[in-house]
């Protein structure tokens, strides 16, 4: 979840075939997810060099609830209601609040969990794996769009449910996103969604709707 390269993920059709077998997996998944009202998960984000070697490392929490989210990690947190999002960045104590992308190509948290694979991904079964003590199956997504800084996500998934997503970038870092726990019958607020500057002494607002 909270893939920054993912973000902006642009649909293209009509170019190359998936493993049939890796969207069942993949649309389990989705139906499960679906079915939540709202979900509150704790995760950890791994950072790696292309040899191996761990740059940083950082816990965050994410909220979900219909078409909103709200992401908090080490130095930023996100705010969507279903219409806006506010990015603050703790160090300059900013946030900027942007529409969201009407045309839908914007990936959000949610998208992470359900269908957004169909149309930006090419995507294969890789088997079964053991992790953290769990058989799980592996599937490899692979971007459609050649232009995008990372050339392929693997998903390790549990009981059709994603235990971790790790994105590899042309660059050689690896980002990896593990679920360390979720609530799936949690009470969420709305007002958990919306940016309130009035908790946020002397933030700076840079409004770009």
């Amino acid at each position: 979840m909270l893939l920054p390269a993912l973000l902006s993920a642009q649909s293209t059709s009509g170019i190359g075939k998936s493993d049939p077998e890796a969207k069942k997996v993949l649309d389990a998944v989705s139906k499960k997810f679906k079915t939540y009202k709202a979900v509150t998960a704790k995760f950890s984000l791994k950072m790696e060099n292309g040899s191996g070697k761990i740059i940083s490392s950082k816990n965050g929490t994410v909220y979900m609830k219909g078409g909103k989210y709200r992401v908090s990690i080490q130095g930023q947190e996100i705010f969507s209601d279903g219409s806006n999002v506010w990015t603050f960045d703790q160090a300059s104590n900013e946030v900027t609040i942007n529409k969201i992308d009407p045309s839908g190509n914007s990936l959000t948290p949610q998208k992470l969990f359900t269908n957004f694979y169909d149309k930006d991904f090419l995507y294969k079964l890789n088997g079964i794996k053991q992790v953290a003590n769990k058989k799980m199956q592996e599937v490899e997504l692979t971007p459609v769009d050649k232009t995008k800084p990372f050339h392929k996500v693997v998903l390790m998934i549990d009981n059709s449910s994603i235990f971790s997503s790790k994105i590899f970038e042309k660059t050689g870092n690896r980002y990896t996103y593990s679920v360390s726990s979720m609530n799936t019958t949690a009470a969420v607020d709305d007002k958990t969604f919306v940016f309130d500057a009035a908790k946020y002494p002397g933030v700076e607002i840079v409004d770009l709707r």
